[in-house]
């Protein structure tokens, strides 16, 4: 099934802003930060089709995924 991430602030670097995966049928949040070498506490706010998703929550075909590291500032 394909999947599009789409990764926001430290996240894009040297992985992009938009990234296309083909994963297998039951494909989860949790597989796709493992495949992007992203680290669970690196993921602050999970997306999924635009609404807060899980990391195990299953997806489907065609779902758009958004990953937001943590943020600080003043």
């Amino acid at each position: 099934m394909d999947i599009k991430v789409r990764l926001f602030a430290t996240l894009r670097e040297n992985r992009g802003k938009e990234v296309n995966l083909e994963m297998k049928e039951t494909a989860l949040p949790r597989d796709i930060i493992e495949k992007l070498d992203i680290s669970e506490p690196e993921v602050a706010i999970l997306l999924v089709n635009g609404r807060d998703g899980k990391l195990d929550q299953e997806l489907s075909d065609g779902d758009v995924v958004s990953i937001f590291p943590p943020v600080g500032g003043g």
